[in-house]
């Protein structure tokens, strides 16, 4: 069972997801612990319900961001932390915390990249008036949405859609694969045997 810790700075819907799966017994993980870095976010509210540790830190708390990330290392150390699963973490992860989790941190992002990264990426595709937008899994570098891509599911924007309407489907979708892509990831001998694949449009 991959003991993991998810990095969440909003809602938690993914964080939620996740839990349910596990309860479920449909994702052999045990989450280790919730990293949060902002201290309203109701992801921590989540956590209290599911009995589940969280962490919640502040960069504006340390001199640097190597700092800042030293304390989530030793954090999430501690708890024997070997996976670590960003979902709605709205901070780039630097090169201490990368270092540590080589090929052992992933991230959910609302577009088909490396079309519309960074944030707001259901906005900038509207504004860009795409047909198609959706989700990617991919495992993170030091870039900005960049690493390399594990998996895909296309997602329509309708012509009359507003930006609830798209996100709401987004984040169905991501509810159902998140979950099932990290159970391949933690079956397998070595994460990046996992095949990418381009899902089926929802």
């Amino acid at each position: 069972m991959k003991k993991i810790a998810v990095f969440a700075s909003g809602s938690g819907s993914n964080f939620q997801a996740i839990v349910d799966a596990v309860n479920a017994g449909t994702l052999d993980a045990e989450i280790r612990l919730l990293v949060c870095d902002q201290p309203s976010a109701i992801v921590l509210q989540r956590t209290q319900e599911a009995k589940i540790d969280s962490f919640c830190i502040s960069p504006k708390d340390f001199t640097d961001k190597t700092a800042f990330e030293k304390e989530i290392v030793q954090q999430l150390k501690s708890r024997d932390v070997e996976f670590i699963v960003l979902a709605g973490y709205m901070r780039l992860i630097g090169s201490t915390i990368l270092q540590e989790y080589a090929e052992s941190i992933v991230n959910i992002h609302p577009s088909l990249l490396p079309a519309f990264p960074g944030k707001d990426a259901i906005g900038q595709a509207m504004d860009a008036g795409v047909q198609i937008s959706g989700l990617t899994i991919h495992y993170v570098d030091a870039g900005m949405d960049t690493g390399p891509i594990i998996v895909q599911k296309e997602i329509k924007i309708h012509e009359n859609d507003t930006r609830d309407d798209v996100q709401k489907r987004i984040q169905q979708a991501e509810h159902i694969c998140y979950p099932k892509v990290l159970q391949e990831l933690f079956t397998k001998e070595t994460t990046n045997s996992v095949p990418r694949f381009v899902g089926k449009v929802f």
